[in-house]
This record gives C-alpha cells, structure tokens and sequence, in this order.
C-alpha cells in the first residue's frame, strides 16, 4: 500500500496539499500522522523521512518523495488533467505554484494555519506592509488565473489543477483571519470551503487533541 506521511492536520498546510490531490485524482494511500509537536525527537522524522519533514509519499514499491511540489508533479505524471491542457494555462499554472512554495513567508509565520480558529472569533488584527503585500498578490494572482484561465469552471483554471491544492490552505487562512475581497476571491474561498474533501481534513482537525505551542500564537 502507498503511504502518506502527514503532519497535525489542525496545522500541516504542506501535508494537505498532497493530500487533497491523492483523494481527488483516486489514487490509493493510508494515512500516518506524525506530531509536529517535537520532530527533532522523533525517530520516523529522523530515520525514515529523507528531509526530517513531512510530507512523504512512499510508494508501495519503497520509493520515497518527499516535499509537496514534489509529490504533486508525481501525481500529475500519473493523472496528466491535473495540470490544464493548453499549454499557455499549464505554463501558469506551474508559475504560481512555483511561487506559492517559494513565497509568502511573511503569511505563513504571521498567520499559520490552524484549523482549531476557524469559524471563531479573533481579536483585531493589524496588517503591517508586508504581509498586506503578500495578501493583495495572492488577490493578483487568484483573480489573474480566473479570468484569464478559470472561467469555465470553479477552480483556478476551470478544473481542479496542482495550483487549487497548492493555494488550499490559504484559502483556508483567509476563512480563518477574515481576509476578504468581493468577487473572484471571496467566490474561490467560497467553493473551497465547500469543497467535500477539504471539508473531511477539517472535520479530522477537529478531533486532534494535541497541541503544537507554535502554531497557536497570533503575531499581532
């Protein structure tokens, strides 16, 4: 059996991405979650994943990929609709989930996902430079693929691509932080909230008990 090594679903955004992919393209997988809380401690971190990190998939033949581009490109090679079709949508596609696994680092460290906020009431939150930055390019982006690309469909490119697993747990962020716009963007956190899988990883968030002190501070 194909294994995917997970992280606390309550915080792991790079451990959903593969996830979601594995659930909507059929590939067969069992789940191994592994806590975030202390990795360096633990010995599956240190002795059996390649980077110390989650996620990995292990191939049920032994092979194992590890970091989520990564493991998304090898599902795509299995399932090639899940990067568009036409070869202008594919480049960009691949472009903005480049960008989304090299960037953004203002986003992640200042609001980590932690799915135990969601739908729960924050103090207020201030907005320095650059985090607003990095929020209004993700605004550029969603809105650039949709209109150019997205049109046909609910998804980022009309069909679901690597690029709407990518940006899941931002969409999730926004939900969590109340970071809205009216229209293409308040519409694509709509649809993923919806989304029946990603609604499953939350259910399971929710019943984790453990947690991981580092993701549940706010930087103000």
């Amino acid at each position: 059996m194909n294994i995917l090594y997970l992280g606390n679903k309550r915080y792991s955004s790079w451990s959903l991405r593969p996830w979601l992919v594995a659930k909507k393209s059929g590939f067969p997988f069992s789940e191994i979650m592994l806590s975030l809380q202390h990795p360096s401690e633990d010995t599956v971190f240190q002795q059996d994943l390649p980077a110390h990190r989650v996620p990995v998939l292990q191939l049920e033949n032994g092979l194992k990929i590890w970091d989520s581009l990564a493991i998304l490109e090898y599902f795509a090679e299995l399932n090639p609709t899940l990067l568009p079709q036409q070869q202008d949508a594919r480049a960009v596609c691949r472009s903005v989930c480049a960008e989304m696994h090299s960037g953004f680092q203002t986003l992640r460290r200042q609001r980590p996902m932690n799915l135990g906020w969601l739908n729960q009431q924050h103090p207020p939150l201030t907005f320095n430079a650059e985090l607003d930055r990095d929020v209004q390019r993700i605004f550029e982006l969603w809105t650039d693929c949709k209109t150019r690309f997205g049109q046909q469909g609910s998804w980022l490119f009309g069909d679901f691509s690597l690029a709407d697993a990518m940006f899941a747990p931002v969409a999730l962020r926004f939900a969590i932080y109340s970071i809205t716009q009216q229209g293409v963007v308040d519409e694509y956190i709509t649809h993923w909230l919806e989304d029946i899988d990603l609604q499953k990883w939350i259910q399971a968030a929710h019943t984790e008990t453990e947690r991981v002190t580092r993701f549940e501070q706010i930087a103000s």
